[in-house]
């Protein structure tokens, strides 16, 4: 994905909508970008098909749901590479001061993948924040309703974004802006697009939450988090089939 990122110039300048910059500076996409894009594309197939929930996790009830679980994995693998990338760094600048060029804008490009697909896995979780002080009591047509106001508002301020920052997001990616660094990473290009792509995909998952909880109990919320609760009671029961774990 990284190799198929970072040469994603060479598509644009096949499909013919490259400016003169990208012209200058690549070729048209060959073998390898095809066949990095065909190896992305099945990994990602074969990803939301064979997803499957943890015990402490939302269950996965449509293939909506497996396509934004997958996002998660995904943003979990990042959060390790992002780690990587920082220690390499640390190693290098304190230990044989000779710092990198490119350590400090990658972390923030990874980071920003993450934030993004972070928010999409917390949306099919239903773990983003919500205060339930009025929502407890109050009846379940009422909850419905509410429910679906906040759905169309999510829908509202898509829609708003994506009206706004479209004609930008196409001019940035398509002419490949680049950071300005020396290690120069296509941040603005990726990022743009991406931040509404995904807030395309939160909506929709929003709409699909709803029309999944739509028939289902009232749920009744504690003062603490359920996940926490569930990993404790997982904990108690790990440390009853084995004590030693509990010395």
């Amino acid at each position: 994905m990284a190799y198929l990122i970072w040469n994603f110039p060479k598509f644009i300048l096949t499909f013919g909508w490259a400016n003169n910059a990208i012209t200058s500076t690549y070729v048209p996409a060959g073998a390898l970008e095809y066949l990095s894009a065909l190896i992305v594309a099945v990994s990602l197939v074969m990803g939301v098909r064979t997803v499957r929930t943890t015990s402490i996790e939302q269950d996965s009830e449509t293939r909506w749901d497996d396509i934004s679980l997958f996002m998660g994995r995904v943003a979990m693998m990042l959060v390790m590479l992002l780690v990587s990338v920082m220690f390499y760094e640390v190693v290098l600048r304190y230990v044989f001061e000779k710092p990198t060029l490119w350590a400090n804008e990658l972390s923030l490009w990874i980071a920003g993948f993450i934030f993004l697909l972070a928010g999409l896995y917390a949306m099919q979780q239903r773990s983003h924040i919500r205060i339930y002080l009025l929502y407890d009591i109050m009846p379940r047509w009422a909850q419905k309703l509410s429910d679906t106001v906040s759905v169309a508002l999510i829908w509202a301020f898509t829609v708003s974004m994506i009206w706004g920052g479209y004609n930008e997001a196409r001019a940035k990616f398509l002419r490949w802006e680049t950071f300005g660094t020396a290690f120069d990473p296509p941040i603005p290009a990726t990022m743009k697009p991406t931040v509404l792509l995904i807030i395309l995909l939160v909506s929709i998952q929003a709409l699909v939450n709803l029309i999944e909880d739509w028939n289902k109990a009232p749920e009744h919320h504690l003062p603490v988090d359920e996940a926490e609760i569930e990993e404790l009671k997982h904990e108690i029961a790990d440390r009853a089939k084995d004590p030693a774990k509990g010395a």
